[in-house]
């Protein structure tokens, strides 16, 4: 009975999905492949390149950005929470990077608008890097290779600012991503999956009801939703981490911010009540490689993930119970791991150094 009732439940969303978008003239969700890759300038994805490996753009020179997005680990950091800058810790997983080009809102909490303001923030806040600026420049002014760099991508002559800092960065961040793998060549009609993926992605199509908020190239719908995810527990027993969440509600004028205990998410942004614990849909692709997941990376295995999503989420969630069976969630697990293609090397360049001392340029 209960198992009737949830299949049910799934063919009537499927339903009022597909005529709420044909009333609204738009396409039902699909999945579809990746696209071909971005336009780019070179010489500032070349600069943007360094400067993603250089922790002098750190206020201490201890960071940089790949210090949270390692390459080997499809640029996220395999920790359930991330680091923060040295004296602080961060309360949220840090997400990957690969195609994050194709993004259509930043961040867990949809904050960031695109990726030139996102490097900004990650760079300048006292979270994470905690640089400065007007530093940032004067400390690449006398590091030859990267000042050589700057002038080929933003030529000769003209005012050095910062934010060509962050424009460098974003270009080289819309460089970053997926090889080739399996479901791009079966969407495309190239070649058939293995029969237990195979098997996932008809059930994430249908019966499982996953693409009514994963499609598109990327298997995200960019909104935000409430999946009553626990918070971590580390949040509650690391003071750092509290105050950082703390500090973060108060940054962005949340009311009252020291009553709150928990991860609000999107609300603290949008201070739309019913966002309240809504994250923003994160992408399916590369998931092999950048557990663990959730927001705060409260699960550790994509089956721990596919179990949640099966039982219904958490308290106060929008899911539903899917009353999946072994055999169909182990087919979950399948396809999600062949959206994951083996990653490409990536090649970090080598630590540059400072003018000598005596030759400082001005």
């Amino acid at each position: 009975m209960n198992s009737s009732r949830a299949l049910t439940r799934a063919v009537l969303t499927a339903c009022i999905l597909a005529v709420t978008m044909a009333a609204a003239g738009a396409q039902p969700p699909l999945l579809t492949p990746l696209p071909a890759p971005a336009a780019v300038n070179p010489a500032q994805v070349e600069l943007g390149r360094h400067l993603f490996f250089e922790p002098r753009l750190s206020g201490d020179g201890g960071r940089s950005c790949a210090s949270c997005h390692i390459p080997s680990q499809g640029f996220a950091d395999g920790e359930p929470l991330s680091r923060g800058y040295n004296g602080t810790e961060y309360f949220r997983n840090a997400p990957g990077l690969l195609s994050v080009r194709l993004k259509s809102r930043l961040m867990w909490d949809g904050r960031g608008a695109n990726l030139v303001g996102v490097a900004r923030e990650m760079v300048l806040s006292a979270q994470f890097m905690n640089g400065n600026a007007d530093i940032i420049v004067e400390r690449i002014r006398q590091i030859p290779h990267l000042f050589m760099l700057w002038r080929r991508a933003f030529g000769e002559s003209g005012e050095r600012r910062g934010e060509q800092v962050f424009q460098a960065i974003a270009e080289y961040l819309k460089t970053l991503d997926f090889g080739p793998g399996p479901v791009d060549s079966a969407l495309r009609g190239e070649a058939s999956l293995p029969p237990l993926a195979d098997e996932g992605m008809r059930l994430f199509k249908g019966k499982a009801g996953c693409i009514a908020c994963h499609y598109g190239p990327l298997l995200s719908d960019g909104r935000p939703h409430r999946l009553g995810v626990p918070d971590h527990a580390d949040l509650a027993r690391e003071p750092l981490r509290a105050i950082s969440l703390l500090s973060h509600y108060a940054e962005h004028g949340l009311a009252n911010p020291m009553v709150e205990r928990g991860d609000i998410g999107v609300y603290a942004i949008n201070k739309n009540s019913g966002d309240r614990g809504s994250f923003i849909t994160p992408g399916l692709r590369g998931l092999s490689h950048t557990a663990p997941y959730m927001h705060n990376g409260r699960y550790a295995s994509l089956e721990e993930v596919v179990a949640f999503h099966d039982r219904g989420g958490g308290p106060g969630s929008e899911l539903y119970p899917l009353r999946l069976t072994a055999r169909e969630r182990q087919a979950l697990v399948a396809f999600l791991q062949a959206l994951s293609p083996p990653l490409q090397d990536v090649a970090e360049p080598p630590t540059h150094e400072y003018l000598p001392v005596g030759r400082i340029r001005r």
